[in-house]
């Protein structure tokens, strides 16, 4: 009975193992995919004149692929994002978690998972039909023209894209943190307010953070409903009010029609988006990590 129990422990723990390293199969897939297709552009084109070129005409004699337009697209419609959607993502979770009331939160919470399952689509017309017109008649008063489409809509889009995953991940942390610490604050005479921002929020950062990234994550890699709202032009962005394009929807647009070198090339652009996330993920681990030494 002792050896059948000990077997079938064993094979559990093998499967749990197989199950872990899938993902681990599929990430390492995945990159030798991406830079095995990639290294002929690269080779051709070379790495600077990749990265750093400012022209992106594969249809032109000769030809000319520089990703920098999309690279400052994509991080500038990012930042944007991010900075819209963090904060009222984190107020969200902070009165959801602490300062909702039971009626108000059994309606807050459906709508915030709602909001995680409309499909991108559905956000790109969202966006085309409200928030492209309102930017572009912003546009029009401050700089007297402009279309709409462009990274200040794109930004906006996508900061209300990221609510759910900040919301969601960030409410979790909060309500991991003992009750006796906010509980302890107030106790000392902190008002009500501090108590949550100097108090639960610092000791739920991880958790934050890491909402913050796969924040990040959605907005570096959304791809159809900045199609229909960023305006779509391979330049080198000028103004919040101009449009821009994203890595992501530059191998979108292309990719249908793309061949030989053309295709390689937008293969080269997927790893440069892979190596921009990576490098986020890495980033904001290690500060998270650092801080946490500090604190020990």
């Amino acid at each position: 009975m002792r050896n059948f129990q000990y077997f079938r422990e064993m094979a559990m723990s093998r499967i749990f193992l197989g199950s872990a390293m899938c993902s681990v199969v599929a990430i390492l897939l995945i990159m030798m995919f991406l830079f095995v297709g990639c290294l002929p552009a690269i080779s051709e084109i070379g790495a600077a004149n990749f990265l750093f070129g400012e022209n992106w005409t594969p249809m032109n004699t000769p030809p000319s692929f520089g990703i920098l337009p999309m690279i400052l697209g994509s991080v500038y419609i990012t930042v944007g994002a991010i900075v819209i959607g963090v904060p009222i993502g984190i107020f969200t979770a902070v009165y959801l978690a602490h300062l909702c009331p039971p009626n108000m939160y059994a309606l807050l919470k459906p709508v915030v998972n709602l909001l995680a399952g409309i499909p991108s689509v559905v956000y790109g017309f969202f966006g085309m039909r409200l928030i492209v017109p309102i930017v572009r008649d912003i546009s029009q008063i401050l700089t007297g023209g402009g279309t709409g489409a462009s990274i200040l809509a794109a930004s906006l889009l996508l900061g209300i894209m990221i609510l759910p995953t900040v919301i969601s991940i960030s409410e979790s942390a909060i309500r991991a943190v003992p009750v006796e610490y906010y509980e302890g604050s107030l106790a000392l005479g902190a008002s009500q307010t501090r108590s949550l921002f100097f108090v639960v929020v610092p000791a739920a950062k991880s958790g934050i953070m890491a909402s913050v990234i796969l924040g990040i994550g959605r907005a570096v890699g959304e791809t159809m409903a900045v199609v229909m709202v960023a305006g779509n032009q391979a330049v080198i962005p000028t103004s919040l009010f101009r449009g821009a394009r994203t890595l992501t929807s530059n191998i979108v647009l292309e990719m249908g029609y793309a061949a030989e070198l053309h295709r390689e090339a937008l293969i080269a652009t997927a790893v440069v988006l892979f190596a921009f996330i990576l490098l986020v993920n890495i980033v904001f681990t290690r500060l998270v990590r650092r801080r946490e030494r500090r604190e020990k």
